[in-house]
């Protein structure tokens, strides 16, 4: 039987080819050791470039074009990054090289919410379940894919400490709760039966009895924040992350106890938390510049 050569090139690539070549991607960065939310966020942009490209094979002139089409919708640096990174392994994956400037961050301050804004979320809150989960994301310093991921052993009520496996940096960590947050999900196991739900035991779960998603706890925070009146930009991870780092560093906390509490391999990243408020420079001012 004679062979038949396919130009796959000049041939749009179906959704069954582009399902194949993406799951041979995931098996990929998987085999380098790569964390699951990485991968899905890797996979999710080369598919996006895949569309754009319409062919199975694009090349590292096509990623260029398409690099300079996401510039022109004037899309975050870190959406580039992250694009661009991912595009940058699907060519490894391939045997092929491309390279890419890495557009610097932006040292802007980033969004928080002060303490009366965090107090106001939390009193409108009357769902047990969910005042737990926001008190523990706000207290832990929680991602809100770490928060998903705690199961009933994470959690040590006697020492106020969540252990998290596989964080952002690939690594297991500690995190710490105060005696509010304990309390409150104290009551919370009283009355929450355990459950499994595969091999696991989630310390939190739906009413339908799944397991909670980045994107629910997502909506869940925006609907609180939107029912507590508060108007100022930022989602969950301002309010679990942003938000308690500049709390602390206002209040005179160690930069280097703030980067621990936050589990950031680099300080320079705790760094961007080192503002604090005019009326906080102002008691310092007033505090330290005597003569």
């Amino acid at each position: 039987m004679a062979k038949v050569k396919i130009d796959w090139h000049s041939k749009p690539a179906s959704d069954y080819q582009k399902d194949v070549v993406l799951e041979r991607f995931r098996r990929y960065l998987r085999s380098i050791g790569l964390h699951d939310e990485t991968i899905k966020l890797y996979v999710g942009r080369v598919r996006d470039f895949l569309d754009f490209a319409n062919i199975r094979d694009p090349d590292p002139a096509k990623a260029d074009q398409y690099r300079n089409t996401l510039i022109d919708k004037g899309l975050s640096r870190s959406h580039l990054n992250n694009t661009c990174f991912g595009i940058k392994k699907y060519f490894e994956m391939n045997g092929m090289h491309w390279d890419f400037a890495v557009l610097r961050s932006n040292d802007a301050i980033p969004y928080y919410f002060n303490e009366e804004d965090v107090l106001a979320i939390f009193s409108v809150c009357s769902n047990i379940k969910h005042l737990a989960m926001l008190q523990t994301l706000f207290y832990g310093c929680l991602r809100s894919s770490e928060l998903c991921k705690l199961d009933d052993c994470d959690l040590n009520l006697n020492t106020r400490t969540i252990f998290l496996r596989e964080t952002k940096n690939g690594s297991d960590g500690i995190a710490y709760i105060n005696s509010e947050c304990a309390e409150t999900l104290r009551l919370y196991l009283k009355i929450r039966p355990q459950v499994e739900i595969g091999e696991r035991t989630p310390l939190f779960y739906t009413d339908s009895m799944n397991l909670w998603y980045k994107n629910d706890v997502h909506r869940m925070f925006l609907g609180y924040k939107k029912k507590a009146r508060i108007n100022k930009p930022g989602a969950v991870h301002v309010f679990s992350r942003h938000t308690p780092a500049t709390i602390m560093v206002a209040k005179g906390c160690d930069i280097r106890i703030v980067k621990e509490v936050l589990r950031h391999r680099d300080i320079r990243t705790t760094l961007r938390y080192a503002h604090v408020s005019d009326k906080t420079k102002r008691e310092r001012y007033e505090q330290c510049l005597v003569l």
